[in-house]
């Protein structure tokens, strides 16, 4: 049986996670996502984009104004800020019953989105970047994502060296969890990213979503995001096929982790993994993962 969570927000208002898995959509508003190309740029576009996913069942929007993907170039505050903060204003006026997350590892850039709207901050480096992101968590009372993360992303499979995958990952968010507590964050407030495709090789990547119920894991006893959509670690089962076209496999990870116990599963593909999530939900239930409706 999965346990269920309920993740404070601003504002009085909560994330339910538990009862069926929620669905994370991606829009990215950089010029060189790997995943789009740079296809949400523009504000207004990345604004319907968003209108677009919760037509379409979405349950969370991640608007992210930096690329983490490999090699790529870290940009100011300020840019990210010129990037975001229009399409965050814009979203939570017009879907306020959605909530939305920032994908940001700067402090200045999460308090920034929060007061125009966001309710999640989610943070690729677990607190190690910017550790004062926490006290912006704790002051705003925002929902906080820590992913698993070893060095940049310009170096970061230099870091993929693991003796006991699970212990370490675990042991790492643990280590994240006690920075942002001792910062004043909730322990309620944090979900759990165990980083797929950062700073971990193919085999590292399916093999922390096979499992995401490993005991050292599951001790940590916070909900589980788990991101796989379109990430390059598919090729090796794939080959070599592009970042776009790589949603059939991706449906196939989404599956999987739901299967697995993901509480929240990050796609960019929000129209088909919805359908994909509700299948699985439905699979999972009939095992005894879900509560009965």
């Amino acid at each position: 049986m999965t346990r269920d969570y309920t993740i404070p927000l601003p504002n009085g208002r909560s994330l339910t996670l538990g009862q069926r898995t929620l669905v994370m959509g991606i829009l990215n508003v950089t010029p060189d996502s790997f995943a789009d190309g740079g296809l949400y740029v523009d504000p207004g576009r990345a604004v319907a984009a968003g209108l677009e996913m919760v037509a379409a069942g979405v349950d969370i929007i991640d608007v992210g104004g930096e690329s983490t993907r490999p090699g790529a170039a870290q940009v100011s505050g300020e840019e990210e800020l010129l990037r975001v903060l229009p399409v965050i204003r814009s979203l939570a006026a017009q879907v306020g019953a959605t909530p939305i997350s920032v994908d940001t590892y700067k402090a200045s850039v999460a308090q920034a989105a929060v007061d125009a709207g966001a309710g999640v901050i989610n943070d690729v480096s677990g607190l190690d970047y910017d550790p004062e992101l926490a006290a912006v968590v704790a002051a705003s009372g925002a929902g906080l994502v820590l992913m698993h993360m070893r060095g940049r992303p310009a170096d970061m499979y230099a870091h993929a060296q693991y003796a006991d995958l699970a212990r370490e990952v675990a042991s790492e968010l643990q280590h994240s969890m006690d920075i942002a507590m001792r910062k004043g964050v909730r322990r309620e407030s944090i979900i759990l990213d165990p980083g797929v495709g950062f700073a971990k090789r193919p085999d590292h990547s399916f093999a922390v979503m096979a499992r995401l119920d490993d005991p050292a894991l599951a001790a940590l006893d916070r909900p589980w995001l788990v991101g796989p959509s379109r990430k390059s670690y598919l090729k090796a089962v794939l080959g070599d096929v592009a970042a776009p076209d790589r949603d059939w496999g991706t449906a196939a990870a989404v599956t999987a982790s739901v299967l697995m116990g993901a509480h929240i599963v990050r796609v960019h593909a929000v129209k088909e993994m919805v359908q994909v999530v509700r299948v699985a939900d439905k699979i999972r239930a009939l095992r005894g993962g879900f509560p009965p409706a």
